[in-house]
């Protein structure tokens, strides 16, 4: 009973089946954080007992103090606290306090280090609230929750809801929260700290952004963006699915060490690294955005409405993921984010879906261990890519509706896929079994191709196709433009589907619009029209689902890097959407450096620099191209180029000393003047990324040992760091690493699940390695020890890099 075991999903189904939990006192001591690491908590559990002398368990993954049940002292240990002898109505109160505030599980206290003021969050996805308090820590036991928080007098404290009693004790103040709706013990949040806090009244709610101090005119520069976005996000998912977000007070709350963003119901909680420490780009801002309404869309799909266990997560993730898309779309400026998202999250799922862990988006999930590795590419990007493919299917009308009532009849409780296909099935009048099964629950990609009138497709391993809405655009050359002269819009039935007579054209583009998930193989003619003219074509999503179809022809290994740069290089010649611009140079630069041998390394990435070149004499483009530029420029004439539009920006400042590192050609007294000048209270950070990309065995030692330790960097430039560390150049002094790497395997998913998740990633050899090392490296990541989260990472990169490997011998 002492270890620190995973909950099966039978020990979840068995527990729900005795209990029903009404509601949670949780009283917390948070005084001695200023000082210390010692996070007090008493959690008083109200809950009935359907068979009356049963016994069941309650977690706890803290230092447990003492047990109380029903008024007698229980003598137990955590993490499983042994409950015998249940009444029909029980009390249980448990003591405990959490030592380990230092690892970014479940509840941290992290520490600015340019003023040394301390701040506290929580972070209980999936399973870590067990980790602050004592709970029964699964989805579909929800309950109420009240919190009193002790604090020192210096801090505000933010919970998920608002409206605290706030009274002077001894030592502090104490808040007292009124209740919550009946949530799982994932969603409450608790964050408190010194923050500096901006509020704003806007379309009848009390909206709160609150980041560290050291950040607060960042902070000021952009709220008016985020409050825009924030009123204008929760009055359009109130009006289309009918149920607005119940209550006034909605807080975001930006955290140093915080890694990503978390849903907490009414108070969602950023990584600090969104509070952009220069003024962003415009794909920055966009990415703000998406997971702005991502996590306001967990409101409604996760908070209000939960999956009854995690094997129906997508019920959570891909729903946010396509809903953050489509409101940015229908609410916002950003109305070209799904071009962005296909050339960057649903191509990660693309590279998912071929690898050889590929899962279906909906399967069995035996333990809560499980589950977390099933926070990925598929559940996510392919989720959401399947959901914007059933809403072609359907109709926007009809899948609203389904919505509306899935919400009016779930909301508070738990749902499953049957639940909600149900309410599509009923709203539609069709029967969606076949379609849920192929879509949802049958793993891989299906290809589509064009040929002589008629659209073939080949399901994954041999199996039958999935059903497919989609459009094939027809276009014709007009002067210097490709023009659309008709959008067919086609069913797929079968293996084959014949087409509508269409008369002779220059183009067709199949999936056109983007609106389902397939690998598309226009016919010959198409696509090397498609390969040389895609910069002719009139829409951001038209142009990126050219690039896209040639990246992954390069990543079947059917077409060289080079010929993927010259595509993506003809579409930014004439680009004029930004939000098209980021990603494809993206692309490119991780075509030129990661997809192409050595011998043709620097003859590619002279071409994408040249790209950067021009697109930086477009003020609209110029952050963008500079910042690609300072990735990719080799020549004297692009590292003077890039030394004059650089200028006195700080952020490129950075940008071009990381390059000059790369290159060996790094002044380190420019990097300590650097560090000196800039008003960044993490502009040390910035200073070991560009040690970390110098080609010295010294350099890449320290940034090892700093990505192992996973707390000597924010969780939010644990990716700038490896990307430096992981220098293609630097291919023998890296080779000594991939052998760490293996010894590291077993360790890294001590942390919980995002810790592993930005580890096993960051740590990955992705330089100077072998097919002979990534049969080894498989072999160990299958050993004993190895989390499934780890796992699944090796597993995909592995994939990748082969890909990666065998592509460089195309021509």
């Amino acid at each position: 009973m002492n270890a620190l075991s995973s909950l099966t999903q039978d020990e979840a189904r068995e527990r729900a089946a005795l209990l029903a939990v009404q509601r949670y006192e949780i009283a917390v001591d948070v005084t001695g954080l200023l000082d210390g690491a010692a996070f007090r908590a008493e959690s008083t559990v109200r809950f009935s007992c359907r068979e009356p002398g049963a016994s069941t368990f309650l977690d706890c993954a803290a230092e447990v103090e003492s047990v109380q049940l029903n008024g007698s002292v229980v003598a137990a240990v955590g993490p499983r606290i042994l409950l015998e002898g249940l009444q029909p109505d029980n009390v249980v109160v448990v003591r405990s306090v959490q030592r380990d505030t230092a690892v970014r599980t479940g509840v941290h206290r992290s520490v600015d280090a340019s003023d040394g003021e301390v701040y506290l969050f929580t972070s209980f996805e999936p399973d870590d609230a067990r980790r602050a308090w004592a709970c029964f820590d699964q989805p579909d036991l929800k309950a109420v929750f009240a919190f009193t928080v002790d604090a020192p007098s210096s801090w505000t404290v933010l919970t998920s809801t608002g409206d605290p009693v706030v009274t002077d004790i001894e030592g502090g103040r104490r808040w007292a929260f009124p209740d919550t709706p009946p949530l799982s013990t994932y969603v409450p949040a608790l964050n408190a700290g010194p923050f500096y806090e901006v509020r704003r009244e806007v379309g009848g709610y009390d909206l709160g952004l609150l980041c560290r101090r050291s950040l607060s005119a960042n902070l000021d520069r952009d709220v008016d963006e985020l409050f825009e976005v924030t009123a204008a996000g929760l009055a359009f998912f109130g009006e289309q699915f009918a149920l607005p977000f119940p209550q006034r007070r909605y807080d975001q709350a930006f955290l140093p060490d915080m890694g990503g963003a978390m849903e907490n119901y009414g108070c969602v909680t950023w990584s600090d690294a969104f509070v952009y420490r220069t003024p962003p780009s415009h794909g920055e801002r966009a990415t703000r955005v998406l997971v702005l309404l991502h996590e306001m869309a967990h409101m409604w799909f996760g908070d209000m409405v939960t999956m009854r266990w995690w094997d129906d997560l997508w019920l959570n993730e891909a729903f946010a993921e396509w809903a953050c898309h489509w409101a940015a779309v229908g609410a916002t400026a950003y109305s070209e984010v799904w071009a962005s998202f296909l050339a960057g999250w649903k191509l990660g799922g693309y590279s998912s879906d071929r690898a050889p862990s590929a899962h279906p988006i909906r399967q069995r999930t035996h333990d809560v261990a499980g589950a977390a590795a099933n926070f990925d590419n598929i559940t996510y990007a392919k989720g959401a890519s399947v959901l914007k493919q059933l809403v072609a299917w359907v109709g926007e009308e009809v899948f609203l509706t389904a919505l509306r009532s899935y919400f009016v009849r779930y909301a508070w409780g738990n749902a499953t896929l049957e639940d909600l296909m149900g309410e599509l099935a009923a709203a539609s009048g069709r029967d969606l079994a076949a379609w849920t099964t192929s879509w949802l629950e049958t793993a891989g990609t299906d290809t589509l191709t064009l040929s002589a009138g008629v659209l073939s497709a080949e399901g994954p391993a041999g199996l039958d196709p999935r059903p497919h809405r989609l459009d094939i655009g027809v276009y014709d050359r007009r002067g210097d433009a490709l023009v659309r002269r008709d959008l067919l819009s086609v069913e797929t039935t079968g293996v084959t589907t014949g087409l509508p007579p269409i008369a002779p054209a220059d183009l067709l583009l199949p999936n056109d619009e983007d609106l389902t998930f397939a690998v598309v193989r226009p016919d010959a003619d198409s696509l090397q029209v498609l390969l040389a003219s895609a910069g002719l074509l009139p829409t951001a999503i038209a142009r990126t689902l050219a690039v896209t179809t040639a990246w992954q022809l390069v990543a079947l290994g059917e077409l060289p890097a080079s010929a993927f740069v010259r595509c993506a290089g003809a579409v930014l010649a004439r680009e004029s959407n930004e939000a098209v611009v980021e990603p494809v140079l993206s692309l490119a630069v991780k075509a030129a450096d990661r997809w192409v041998d050595d011998a043709g390394r620097d003859g590619l990435l002279t071409q994408v620099a040249d790209t950067c070149l021009a697109l930086a004499g477009s003020p609209q483009h110029r952050l963008a191209a500079v910042r690609s530029l300072a990735l990719v420029a080799v020549t004297e004439t692009q590292l003077q180029a890039l030394t004059e539009l650089v200028a006195d920006d700080v952020d490129l400042r950075w940008r071009r000393l990381t390059r000059l590192a790369a290159l060996g050609r790094l002044d380190l007294s420019e990097v300590e003047a650097l560090e000196a000048q800039d008003p960044d209270p993490d502009a040390w950070v910035r200073s070991m990324i560009v040690r970390a990309a110098q080609p010295e065995a010294a350099a890449k030692e320290q940034a090892w040992q700093a990505m192992r330790s996973g707390t000597a960097v924010p969780l939010g430039s644990a990716q700038d760091l490896a990307t430096a560390f992981w220098q293609s150049a630097h291919a023998q002094v890296l080779v000594p690493f991939a052998d760490r790497y293996l010894d590291v395997l077993a360790d890294l998913g001590a942390g919980g699940m995002i810790a592993a998740m930005v580890a096993a990633e960051c740590l990955f050899p992705c330089v100077g390695v072998d097919g002979a090392y990534l049969d080894r490296l498989a072999e160990v990541a299958s050993g004993p020890g190895v989390s499934p989260v780890v796992l699944r990472t090796v597993v995909e990169r592995s994939d990748e890099q082969r890909r990666m490997l065998a592509a460089r011998s195309v021509v």
